[in-house]
C-alpha cells in the first residue's frame, strides 16, 4: 500500500509539472506578461530539476529515506501554495524553482523506496506503479487542472496540485516504514557515465527529442487559442495528448519486443518528427474551421509515437530488451 501513496506523490509532481502549459496563457494575461516570458517558467523548472536533482541526491543520501520524502513534498506542497499567493511574475518563478528542486529529490528517492519496500519479485512492478503516477498525470491531471485553471483562475490549479500532494505526504507518514536502505552515487561515480561513448549519443539524443517535443508542448495551448480553440478544448487536446502516450507506452513495449528497442526509438522519433511538422503546417496554413480536427488529429499521433519512443528508450537503458522474435505469418 505504501507504493500506492508514493505513485500519487509522482502524480502531483507530473500534473504540476506539465500543467504550466495548460496555464501559460492564463497567467500571461492575469500577469501582463508575454507568453515568451511566462515560457520561461518551464525554463527554469528544467533548469533546476537538472542542476539541483543530483546534488540534492548527493547531498541527502545518508538520511532516512522517509524523513526525505517528508522533506521533499513538505517543499513541494509550500511551493505550490507560494505560487497561489505570488503577487507578479518574480514570485511565481521563485516558486516555480522551488518545485522543480523539491520534484527533484522526491521522484528518484520514490523509485528508490519502491525497489527498497518490494519483495524482489514485485520490484518492477512496485516502480512500474510509482512511474504510472507521470503517465495518469498526463491523462487526467494536467487536463483537469488546465480546466479549473481556465474556469475558475490558474491560482488554483495550485491549490489543487498542493491538495494532491498533501494527500500523499499523509499516507507517506502513515505507511511508510522507517530504516530503509540509503546511499547513493558520488559526483565523481554519476561524472563517470560521461566517459562512455553509448551514454553520451543516447543522452544527446534524448536531449533533442525532448527539445522537440517539449517546446511544442509548452506553447501549445497559445497555438491552438490562435486558431479557435475555447477554454475547454485546450482541455480536450491535452486529454487526447495523454491517452495517447499512454497507448504509446503500451505500444512501444510490445513493439520493443518484437523489434528491439533501438528500432522502436526510431520509429517514435520519426512519428514524432512527421507529427509535428503535419501539426506545425496545420496551424500555420489551414483555416481555424478545417484544422480543428486535423489538429486533434495529429496531436494524437504525436502523443502515441512520444510515449512508445519514452518505453522503448526506457526499456533499453534498463536493460530489460529481449532479443526481437520473428513476425509470424497467419
Amino acid at each position: 500500500m505504501s507504493v500506492f501513496w508514493l505513485a500519487l506523490s509522482a502524480f502531483a509532481i507530473g500534473t504540476e509539472a506539465f500543467v504550466i502549459a495548460g496555464l501559460l496563457p492564463a497567467i500571461s494575461a492575469d500577469l501582463l506578461i508575454s507568453a515568451p516570458a511566462a515560457g520561461q517558467l518551464v525554463t527554469i523548472y528544467a533548469l533546476a530539476y537538472a542542476i539541483g536533482s543530483p546534488i540534492l541526491a548527493v547531498t541527502f543520501h545518508n538520511i532516512d529515506r522517509k524523513s526525505v520524502l517528508t522533506l521533499a513534498l513538505s517543499c513541494f506542497i509550500l511551493s505550490n501554495l507560494l505560487a497561489v499567493a505570488a503577487p507578479g511574475f518574480a514570485m511565481l518563478m521563485a516558486a516555480r524553482v522551488l518545485m522543480a528542486l523539491s520534484a527533484g529529490l522526491c521522484t528518484p528517492t520514490a523509485l528508490g523506496v519502491a525497489v527498497a519496500i518490494a519483495p524482489p519479485e514485485r520490484r518492477g512492478r512496485a516502480v512500474a506503479l510509482v512511474t504510472s503516477g507521470l503517465t495518469v498525470a498526463t491523462v487526467i491531471g494536467v487536463p483537469l487542472g488546465t480546466m479549473i485553471g481556465n474556469q475558475i483562475a490558474w491560482r488554483a490549479t495550485f491549490v489543487m496540485v498542493a491538495a494532491f500532494g498533501a494527500v500523499a505526504l499523509t499516507g507517506l507518514l502513515l505507511r511508510l516504514p522507517r530504516g530503509l536502505p540509503t546511499g547513493s552515487a558520488t559526483f565523481a561515480q554519476r561524472l563517470a557515465v560521461a566517459r562512455h561513448t553509448d551514454m553520451l549519443y543516447a543522452l544527446a539524443t534524448t536531449t533533442l527529442w525532448a527539445i522537440g517535443g517539449l517546446t511544442v508542448f509548452t506553447y501549445l495551448a497559445i497555438a491552438l487559442r490562435g486558431i479557435g480553440f475555447s477554454a475547454w478544448e485546450i482541455s480536450l487536446a491535452l486529454l487526447v495528448f495523454g491517452l495517447a502516450a499512454a497507448i504509446g507506452n503500451i505500444l512501444g513495449g510490445q513493439l520493443a519486443d518484437r523489434l528491439g528497442n533501438t528500432r522502436t526509438s526510431g520509429l517514435g522519433l520519426a512519428g514524432m518528427a512527421g507529427a509535428l511538422i503535419l501539426l506545425s503546417a496545420a496551424l500555420k496554413f489551414a483555416s481555424p474551421d478545417h484544422a480543428r480536427y486535423f489538429v486533434l488529429a495529429m496531436i494524437f499521433c504525436w502523443g502515441v509515437a512520444a510515449g512508445a519512443s519514452i518505453r522503448a528508450r526506457s526499456q533499453a537503458s534498463s536493460g530489460s530488451s529481449r532479443r526481437p522474435r520473428p513476425l509470424r505469418c497467419h
